[in-house]
């Protein structure tokens, strides 16, 4: 190579310049060859600006300069392009971005002739390795700018600059200095480096060009990484104790393979986390399927590791899984108050310990009593037990937790016993009495029964305790024959009637149980429960509930009568709590909103929108529709008032325009053949719980200050559509500040609304679309003033939703249905 470059050196130079002495030539290509193989040599892999995007789905970092090394332009001097692509993280800066949903990210550059031209950006731009330390761990940092590494002087280097190196290359840090070298070949980037410590890579922190200068004392910044690489967890909705398992690694997040993945595993990742508890591992993409790369497979932890990192796996990327295989865990926190037994060969012996602020600690036995032992053993779900002298289970360790426990025996837990306060003790590790001991007989009793979430105490989501803790009961296999047995164990003798699908809304905390058999004969739950606790494939979507006491009646011939002339009429709920910003709404409690739905894959079809029942024939939405479904509360779970019917006439505004959401309304007449029971009525069976909303007098306005406006759905919540139906108070806005935000796209035939309070949105969302929006009169009836419609994007500040003003449109529709 050295050669060869210098005859095409002596070659092209001026005379002048060929009596350059051939040492002085090897010496300059010499440092440029070395450039270059340490800038090729290197296997570390680059920032990888696919992996770089952000929630938004678009690269968010911080390069800004092409693949041939140009500047990018600001994205403000190029005229419209920010206004053409709003959301896309476009403004006043330079950085690559992929507004336009291109994979690589790129950006304008002014070209050789002056003009506007565009280039995809150089995504090793700002990757870093670390260079001449013992380990892969340590060593100079060394940058990647314009194709050619170089170092950084140590001018003010700390802890804070060295955080954000690891945390680019997925480690933790230290940071510390080293003798700078070999200055021929080496080429300084930075005079200095200050970093706040929570950037995301060394471009965006603020830096200082090096000038040729001396750095401090010849010293290059380095730093020592620990292998505690950083872990998160995606895709499991609210909850931040689950989800997918991610890992960073050399500058970009990636899942891991569930090949080998178990309990052990998910117990370190828990661990790492800093979340205690239960922890539970999860595979087959059961939080979704991640993108990127996958870094790690077939790890094998033992469960006392503290990092993933310190378990046996495969090398970095060397897999053969994809992400149909990523792994997951829960780490469901244990609540104040659980207890254990741990040192013996069961679950039901053991040396006692008890659970406080995330660690597990002893109890003192100065006056522990036979008594004592029976809450606790009833606590973990056993019948009775007696406590046993001796070590036997071992020497405790620990915080003493408790201490003067005295119970009467008919607490729930130890903790409700008289005691002292936590941490209050006179006893010490070093006195025999600081360890009870004990053995719960193995005939389970009843475990405590309690219903959640329900509208009143006969019902709702069954929560059993055990081991201290409540948790919720899987509906696999659930039955009326087993919430009959929840129900006697709860005192109630009538009619019991299960439900499933998290109809009383999700829990939280451990899912104890699942495939509950009961015969209907049987005194307590427990009986029915055939597997150790803990054992489920289930997730809080799938909480059983119950409602006892089940008294559904029919409506008699002489309330048909009456609610067949009514509109407007709510049974007397009392809760005013898509809906963004909403809760779900009491069954019954809203009776006009209905769902439309077009021929699916499935039987049932799919929601595609809502809208409002206005006489027992006619639906007002905006759209057409295959199938109508009225008297629905859980879109999942068949009910008593449930019913769908097809459609006989759908009538669209006759000035409504696809490219345009003026005039964006339709009626659709219900036909009187029930779309899933064959049966033949005079269109839709009216009753308490399906009555139609009131319609508004011809240019009726909302008045003025009224406070009582609702939107209901089962659209879009900001996770996922609902399943049960959602409802929000809504504030009416003003024309002019509807005009304000929609210019003139606002149209007098329509009204807007919404909440403006930044930590309480309220809007409508996909799937609500052809909702109502319905207000109070003073007389009581409630009328539909609004029909969703649209709106620039969900639950965004200043852009509240838009619409149709039913009141515009009144003599259209009675005309089209006769009344």
């Amino acid at each position: 190579l050295l050669n060869t470059s210098i005859k095409f050196f002596q070659k092209h130079l001026t005379d002048h310049h060929k009596l350059l002495n051939r040492s002085v030539i090897c010496r300059v290509l010499f440092t440029v060859c070395s450039l270059l193989l340490i800038a090729r040599s290197d296997g570390s892999p680059f920032t990888d600006c696919i992996q770089s995007k952000g929630k938004a789905g678009f690269y968010e970092g911080s390069i800004d300069s092409t693949e041939s090394g140009v500047k990018c332009m600001n994205w403000s001097d190029v005229p419209g392009v920010i206004e053409r692509y709003p959301g896309k993280g476009l403004g006043d800066h330079s950085f690559c971005r992929n507004p336009d949903g291109r994979i690589r990210p790129w950006c304008f550059f002014p070209n050789s002739r002056g003009r506007i031209d565009w280039g995809y950006c150089d995504c090793k731009q700002g990757s870093l390795r670390l260079q001449g330390g013992r380990s892969k761990l340590e060593g100079t940092v060394e940058v990647y700018l314009n194709g050619v590494w170089g170092t950084i002087c140590s001018n003010g280097w700390d802890d804070r600059d060295a955080a954000v190196v690891c945390r680019q290359l997925g480690q933790g840090a230290r940071a510390r200095v080293s003798p700078l070298s070999r200055l021929l070949v080496s080429v300084v980037h930075w005079q200095s480096v200050g970093c706040e410590g929570q950037e995301e890579d060394l471009l965006q922190c603020n830096r200082t060009v090096w000038n040729g200068g001396e750095c401090v004392n010849r010293q290059a910044a380095a730093v020592s990484s620990s292998v505690f690489v950083p872990v998160r967890l995606s895709g499991g909705g609210p909850s931040a104790y689950e989800g997918r398992v991610e890992v960073y690694h050399a500058g970009q997040w990636g899942t891991v393979c569930d090949d080998q993945w178990d309990d052990n595993d998910a117990e370190v990742v828990c661990r790492q986390l800093g979340l205690g508890g239960i922890a539970k591992a999860w595979v087959g993409a059961y939080f979704g399927a991640g993108s990127g790369r996958v870094l790690l497979d077939e790890v094998s932890c033992t469960g006392n590791e503290l990092s993933i990192e310190q378990c046996p796996k495969t090398a970095w990327g060397e897999h053969n899984c994809d992400h149909t295989e990523d792994a997951g865990v829960s780490c469901i926190p244990l609540t104040d108050g659980a207890v254990r037994l741990v040192g013996g060969v069961k679950g039901y012996e053991g040396r006692l310990e008890v659970h406080y602020r995330g660690q597990w600690g002893t109890v003192c036995d100065t006056g522990w009593t036979q008594t004592n032992t029976q809450v606790v053993c009833r606590q973990l779900g056993f019948r009775s037990g007696e406590s046993v002298s001796g070590g036997r289970f071992g020497v405790a360790a620990g915080p003493i937790l408790l201490d003067d426990v005295r119970c009467i025996g008919k607490e729930p837990t130890v903790t409700q016993c008289s005691r002292r306060g936590w941490f209050k003790h006179d006893c010490t590790h070093n006195q025999d009495h600081v360890c009870i001991h004990i053995f719960c007989f193995s005939c389970l009793s009843g475990v405590p029964v309690r219903l959640v979430g329900g509208e009143n105490e006969r019902e709702g989501r069954v929560e059993i305790l055990v081991g201290g803790q409540w948790g919720t009961v899987c509906d696999d296999g659930w039955t009326d024959r087993d919430v009959e047995v929840v129900c006697r164990q709860l005192g109630y003798s009538g009619l019991a009637k299960a439900r499933v699908m998290a109809y009383f809304g999700e829990g939280e905390g451990p899912i104890h149980t699942e495939n509950v058999k009961c015969t209907g004969g049987e005194l307590s739950l427990i009986d029915c429960i055939k597997q150790p606790f803990g054992t489920h494939n289930c997730r809080h979507r799938e909480d059983a509930g119950v409602i006892c006491n089940y008294g559904f009646q029919k409506d008699s011939p002489e309330v048909k009568e009456a609610v067949g002339s009514m509109c407007g009429l709510r049974p007397s709920h009392t809760r005013q709590k898509r809906i963004i910003g909403g809760e779900n709404s009491l069954r019954g409690g809203w009776p006009w909103p209905a769902s439309g739905r077009l021929r699916g894959s499935q039987a049932d079809g799919r929601l595609v929108c809502g809208a409002t029942l206005i006489s027992s024939c006619w639906i007002l939405t905006y759209i057409g529709l295959y199938k109508v479904r009225v008297g629905d509360y859980h879109s999942l779970v068949p009910e008593e008032y449930e019913e769908e019917y097809g459609v006989e006439k759908i009538v669209l505004h006759p000035r409504y325009r696809a490219d345009s959401n003026d005039y964006d309304l339709a009626l659709v007449r219900v036909s009187g053949h029930r779309a899933h029971r064959g049966v033949t009525g005079h269109c839709v069976t009216l009753s308490r719980s399906v009555l139609p909303a009131c319609m508004p007098m011809r240019r009726e306005r909302v008045p003025k200050g009224i406070a009582n406006c609702y939107i209901t759905g089962w659209g879009d919540t900001g996770r996922a559509y609902s399943r049960t139906l959602q409802q929000a108070s809504i504030s009416m806005l003003s024309k002019r500040q509807c005009e304000q935000r929609y210019s003139d796209q606002f149209t007098s035939r329509m009204l807007c609304a919404g909440s403006s309070h930044d930590n309480h949105r309220v809007d409508s969302c996909r799937g609500d679309s052809g909702g109502p929006l319905v207000c109070e009169r003073p007389s009581g009836s409630w009328v539909v003033y609004g029909v969703t419609s649209w709106g620039h994007a969900c639950r965004l500040q200043d852009a509240p939703g838009v619409y149709t003003k039913v009141s515009a449109f009144v003599p259209w529709i009675r005309k089209v249905i006769g009344k």
